[in-house]
This record gives structure tokens, C-alpha cells and sequence, in this order.
């Protein structure tokens, strides 16, 4: 039943992609020919998308295919490795912008979450959204105690449809994974279930707003960055209110220039902050895109959306400083040694070949003019290659890469001669000899044997329970285990005789 009601949408999803011309996807995943070829016949593609490239007929495609798909094809835009990078490149254009539900439909959301009638929260509410996605809109308020705030509503009965369409891609990657074994690597369903599980922390306004709790804490005392205060009484699952910023989108350069900013001062303060937020706690702003980001009238970014979020542990922060300082220091032998020490690369790869491959992704990138410099291309490539060394894909990476691309280009747009990388090296190199020392590696494997031996009395109670079961009842198999070694049995018996 789950099969055919997913042929039946799939069908209506391959209409919508032939009239778009982008069948490509289907027959990258498995989908025969034959199966494509009537489609081909009895759909014609719209005339307006005959001179794009396939990556920009594939944008259109998903946006009119709606919510889920926005999100897929920017969930796509940082894997080159499934798409290539062409695709990945126009991919990154999707804009998750729909259009809004009436005011009116807003207001009965937050009345039911909280509780209470609007007037009892808010002083002013405007009907008019600011902004429409996807999965929420976010409109203007000044609360009963007089504060500006934004204030994001779920649209209504958002959960039905994305779960219904997540299903689906969920059908589709298994589908892919069992008719394309080569793609097991790239873990496709895995890849679908991040999604899922993005998409269900952003339809819960709690999860975002302890986000952008911890991340204001995080910047607590910092004079350049900030992150409005959430507004936790007017805040529920389905409603998260939040301060109201005001300033310039942090790409718009000539309005900062004539606001009396330096652009430069700006990308520094930009590299610094998303240096302390990947190195410094390990949990970053994953969607830093412009219209996220606002320079106040200090010259401080402020930064709103927290629905996207990323975290590194610590050891994947050192491999990744450590990676990052070999490539810009063009020590591909380090670069290979870091992968596999890191266990990204199986030991039985070669050390030179791994290191020749990094020498051919970088050489071309880092021979560029600075402000040309591209280290999120650099890792896009990284991962291109991977494949032939058997390095499995690294999620958290990916979403890393994508932050990184997004800035790079915010940071382009306001001052095209300077390389936020290189701006924020130093504090890289600072950081990753302080946790690169021998003292600081004997500290940490310290704190891993502190937490081994928190966790042993743990384990020696489950040891014994263990012994005292077997001990009391023998050892159980099984069943198929049982049948197994009957049936060996038998065999032997017949070969005996």
C-alpha cells in the first residue's frame, strides 16, 4: 500500500519535473529508461527553461514542487558528491520563500498555543508577515510591556504535508541505496533522515528557541556580535517570540558604507565570530545567509534564524583546524596524515596518493588572487574525491562546508579583495597549538579515562548480572542461531554415514 501510493505521487513529481526538463535525478538514482521515456513523449518541457542549465531547470523544478523540496534541493546544494558540483552550484540559489497565510490564521496559532487572546500579549500585532518560508513566517509585534519583537508562526498543518514528502524521499533513497550499491557510500537514506530530523527540530519553536538561548550565552559579553533575547512566555511549539533587530542587511555595501562602516572591519568581525563559534564551542549558525544577518548602528553583526544549527565535538575541531592549517600551508603530506589519523581515510589507503589528490584540489584554489580564495570549495572538492579512497561522507562536515560557502560569499559581496580565511588564521594557528600540544592531548586523553572509569561500575554490574544469568539459566541462543548449528549437525551426521 506504501508502494503504491508513493508510485502514485512519484508520478505526479516526474510530471512536474519533465516540464522542467530535470528527469536527470530519476535516472541517477535507478529509474529505468523505459520507465522515463513515456513521460519524455507526453510532457513538454516549458519553453522559458530550454537555455538553462540543467542545475537551474532542477532549481524551478523543486520550488514548484513545493516545501519539502526547497529543503531537499538545499540539503543537496552541499553535497557535490551526489549531485556534482555544477548542480550543487545552482542549488544553492533555492530560495526558501513562499507565499504567506492571512494575518488572521497567524493570530489563531498564537492564541491557541498560549493560551491567552492576542491582546492580552501584545500591544500591536502586524498582520502583514515580514518574511514567509517554508514552514513559518515571522511578523512584527510590541509586546504588552511595550518590547519590539518578531514573532515566527508554524504555518497550519505544515507537519502533514512534510511528513508525507519525507516518506517519500525516505521510499526513494532505499530504493536508490537497493538498485545503486555504489551509492551506499554517500548514504543516501542516511542523508534523507538528517533532513527529516532538521526539519522536525525546525517544527518545534522550542528546539530554536534554546538555540538561540545558547548561542546568545555563548556571546554574552562579546561587543560584536550579538543575538536578540528570546521572549520565553510567548513562546510555545508551534509560536517562538523573540527581540526585534533592527539594521543593515550584512551584504548590502553601500548602504553600510554610507552608514559609516568599513566593510573590511565588518568581514573581520564576521571571520572572528564564526571562528568562535566552530573552534571556540562547537556550535555554530548554520544559515548565514544575508538575510540572517544585520549590521546595527555599532558596527556589531546581529544574527537571527536559528532553526539551522551545527555542532562539532572536539576531536572533529582539531581535525578540521588542523586540515584546514596544512592546506593553507600547502603540506599535503599533512593533509593525508590528518584524514587517516582521524579515521576519515581507512588505514590501507595510500598516504602519498591521498596527499597527491589534496595537492590537485588546492593547487588551482590557492594560486587564485586572495579574495578569490575558497575554502568551502576547497572541502566541496575534498569530497569529490573521496569516493576512491573510501572515505564515507561526514554530515556534519557537509553542513559545515555550506556555512562556509554562505559566508565566503557575504564576505565577498561587502569586500571583494579580502579573504575572511585568511583574517581568522591567526586565531586558528592560536587555537590549534594550544590543543595540539603534547600537554593538551595527555589532558584530554586524561578526561576520555575519567569518563571510562565514571561509566565502570556501570559496566562491572552489568558484567555481573551477566555471569549470575548464565550461571543460573546456561547460555541462550537464538533461535535462528539454534536452527543454524542443527542443521550443521544434521549435515555432518549424513556425511558420516
Amino acid at each position: 500500500m506504501r508502494s503504491l501510493r508513493h508510485l502514485r505521487r512519484m508520478l505526479a513529481i516526474a510530471r512536474t519535473l519533465a516540464r522542467y526538463d530535470a528527469l536527470f535525478p530519476l535516472a541517477r538514482i535507478g529509474v529505468p529508461g523505459y520507465a522515463l521515456a513515456p513521460l519524455r513523449r507526453s510532457v513538454f518541457p516549458r519553453r522559458d527553461v530550454k537555455d538553462l542549465r540543467p542545475g537551474e531547470r532542477l532549481t524551478q523544478a523543486l520550488h514548484a514542487l513545493g516545501p519539502s523540496f526547497i529543503k531537499l534541493g538545499q540539503a543537496f546544494s552541499v553535497r557535490p558528491d551526489l549531485v556534482g558540483e555544477a548542480i550543487a552550484d545552482d542549488l544553492t540559489t533555492l530560495q526558501d520563500h513562499l507565499p504567506p497565510f492571512p494575518g488572521a490564521e497567524a493570530r489563531a496559532v498564537i492564541e491557541a498555543e498560549l493560551g491567552k487572546p492576542i491582546p492580552d500579549l501584545f500591544q500591536s500585532f502586524d498582520d502583514t508577515p515580514v518574511a514567509a518560508a517554508s514552514i513559518a513566517q515571522v511578523h512584527r509585534a510590541v509586546t504588552t510591556e511595550g518590547a519590539d519583537v518578531a514573532v515566527k508562526v508554524l504555518r497550519p498543518n505544515v507537519e502533514v504535508a512534510f511528513a508525507r514528502d519525507l516518506d517519500l524521499l525516505l521510499w526513494l533513497a532505499e530504493l536508490a541505496e537497493r538498485r545503486r550499491p555504489d551509492l551506499a557510500r554517500l548514504k543516501p537514506v542516511e542523508t534523507v533522515r538528517t533532513i527529516a530530523d532538521a526539519v522536525e527540530v525546525e517544527m518545534d519553536l522550542r528546539y530554536e528557541a534554546a538555540a538561540a538561548d545558547e548561542l546568545r550565552g555563548n556571546f554574552a559579553d562579546d561587543p560584536y556580535f550579538h543575538v536578540p533575547p528570546v521572549d520565553w512566555r510567548r513562546t510555545a511549539r508551534r509560536v517562538l517570540t523573540i527581540g526585534w533587530v533592527d539594521g543593515i542587511p550584512a551584504d548590502e555595501r553601500e548602504r553600510l558604507i554610507e552608514a559609516g562602516h568599513e566593510p573590511t572591519d565588518i568581514v573581520a568581525n564576521m571571520a572572528r565570530t564564526f571562528f568562535l563559534q566552530v573552534f571556540r564551542d562547537g556550535f555554530f549558525h548554520a544559515d548565514l545567509h544575508p538575510g540572517n544577518l544585520f549590521v546595527d548602528e555599532t558596527g556589531a553583526v546581529n544574527a537571527v534564524d536559528f532553526g539551522i544549527m551545527g555542532r562539532l565535538d572536539r576531536r572533529t575541531r582539531l581535525y578540521l583546524a588542523e586540515m584546514l592549517l596544512a592546506f593553507l600551508n600547502r603540506d599535503y603530506r599533512r593533509v593525508a596524515d590528518v584524514h587517516i589519523r582521524a579515521g576519515f581515510v581507512p588505514p590501507d589507503q595510500s598516504v602519498e596518493a591521498f596527499a597527491q589528490a589534496a595537492r590537485s584540489i588546492a593547487e588551482p584554489i590557492l594560486d587564485l588572487p586572495l579574495g578569490e580564495i575558497s575554502l568551502a570549495r576547497l572541502l566541496a572538492q575534498l569530497f569529490q574525491v573521496t569516493e576512491r579512497f573510501h572515505m564515507p561522507t561526514q554530515p556534519k562536515l557537509l553542513l559545515l562546508q555550506k556555512t562556509m560557502l554562505v559566508a565566503e560569499g557575504v564576505g565577498r559581496r561587502l569586500a571583494p579583495d579580502t579573504n575572511m580565511w585568511e583574517l581568522a588564521r591567526p586565531m586558528i594557528v592560536e587555537w590549534a597549538e594550544t590543543y595540539l600540544s603534547p600537554e593538551a592531548k595527555i589532558a584530554m586523553a586524561a578526561g576520555d579515562l575519567a569518563k571510562t572509569l565514571a561509566r565502570l561500575p556501570a559496566l562491572i554490574e552489568g558484567l555481573e548480572e551477566s555471569v549470575v544469568d548464565f550461571t543460573r539459566h546456561g547460555l541462550k541462543l537464538h533461535p535462528d542461531t539454534v536452527a543454524a548449528l542443527a542443521a550443521a549437525n544434521q549435515g555432518r551426521r549424513a556425511r558420516w554415514r
